[in-house]
């Protein structure tokens, strides 16, 4: 495959390619099998590999994410959907107690080749319960890695990286980048999995950020550049482990740090990607760090009361602009 595609569709053929090779993965999830999954991404899968190795589950996020545990500690090799982020809440003794922690206290006799994807953010007036973005939730556990692939070619470098991992890999997906399209070129050699990009190259100010606001940011730097600043956009593609290096190489071109995320800022990825490149990078600075977030409130179910709660373009460029003093 070397065309424009979807980002469902990457999804969905790193899946049938990684399925049609070995016989041991398995998805399960609410209605990944028979319907398709809520956003494509099992689609036309069910009727190649059977309801076996597509598993209808009941609505119970603890109990089929728990069986995927199990699963994996037995030889299979399952990709686990829960349907939303929000869901993953009642998932999480499964994620936190269980995936994360039965490598290290079974001393590594057991691995754990589990995939959970979990689509998330803040869609299309979905209100408080159904917009939530719980990264910070997920960094905080040992023994988690978590991708937040933003393009098709990430999205399916990343999930087929992380079936043939053995360690617990989470993808957070945003559920506004589904039917995003861009290029894929399944024979390109991926990057490692937890590498950052840098997408544009600038040497004023660095903004790291990553899933749905690396387009956003990429937008407010070619707006910048209209003005004379020349920003350099890193997307992380991955939240555990993060690539200091390659900020901190940023840094050491630009001086200056801005960081995007659609999350609420309090101890949220933003405070701690600021804190660890803080101490890593603090000669370099030329200027005290800022983080664009979303605002401190659940999200709400008024368009515009929704729109004007998570970063706009504006506020990145503003926010750039502060830092250089323009």
């Amino acid at each position: 495959m070397n065309n424009s595609v979807h980002y469902w569709q990457a999804l969905n053929h790193a899946l049938d390619q990684q399925m049609a090779a070995d016989d041991s993965i398995v998805v399960l999830g609410e209605d990944v099998g028979l319907y398709g999954g809520s956003y494509r991404v099992t689609e036309g899968l069910y009727a190649k590999y059977g309801e076996w190795r597509l598993r209808d589950t009941p609505i119970s996020e603890g109990s089929f994410t728990g069986m995927g545990v199990g699963a994996a500690m037995v030889g299979l090799r399952p990709v686990v959907e829960i349907m939303t982020i929000n869901f993953a809440l009642l998932a999480l003794d499964a994620l936190i107690n269980m995936a994360a922690k039965v490598p290290f206290m079974s001393g590594g006799q057991f691995a754990m080749p589990l995939v959970v994807r979990v689509p998330g953010g803040v869609a299309k007036q979905l209100a408080a319960q159904h917009s939530q973005r719980l990264e910070q939730t997920l960094m905080n556990v040992p023994g988690l890695r978590i991708a937040v692939p933003a393009t098709p070619q990430d999205a399916y470098w990343q999930l087929t990286q992380a079936i043939h991992s053995d360690e617990p890999i989470i993808l957070l997906e945003h559920e506004l980048l589904y039917f995003t399209q861009g290029p894929l070129d399944d024979s390109l050699e991926a990057p490692p999995m937890h590498r950052a990009e840098v997408c544009r190259e600038g040497q004023d100010v660095t903004i790291v950020t990553y899933s749905r606001m690396r387009d956003l940011s990429l937008q407010a730097a070619s707006k910048l550049a209209e003005g004379g600043i020349e920003a350099e956009v890193i997307d992380l593609r991955s939240l555990r482990p993060i690539d200091w290096d390659t900020c901190a190489a940023s840094l050491e071109k630009t001086h200056r740090l801005l960081v995007v995320e659609e999350d609420s800022g309090f101890a949220g990825a933003g405070a701690e990607i600021i804190a660890g490149l803080t101490e890593r990078c603090f000669a370099e600075l030329d200027a005290q760090p800022q983080r664009v977030a979303g605002l401190e409130l659940p999200i709400a179910y008024n368009a515009r009361l929704e729109a004007a709660s998570i970063p706009r373009l504006n506020d990145i460029t503003t926010a750039a602009k502060t830092l250089c003093d323009v």
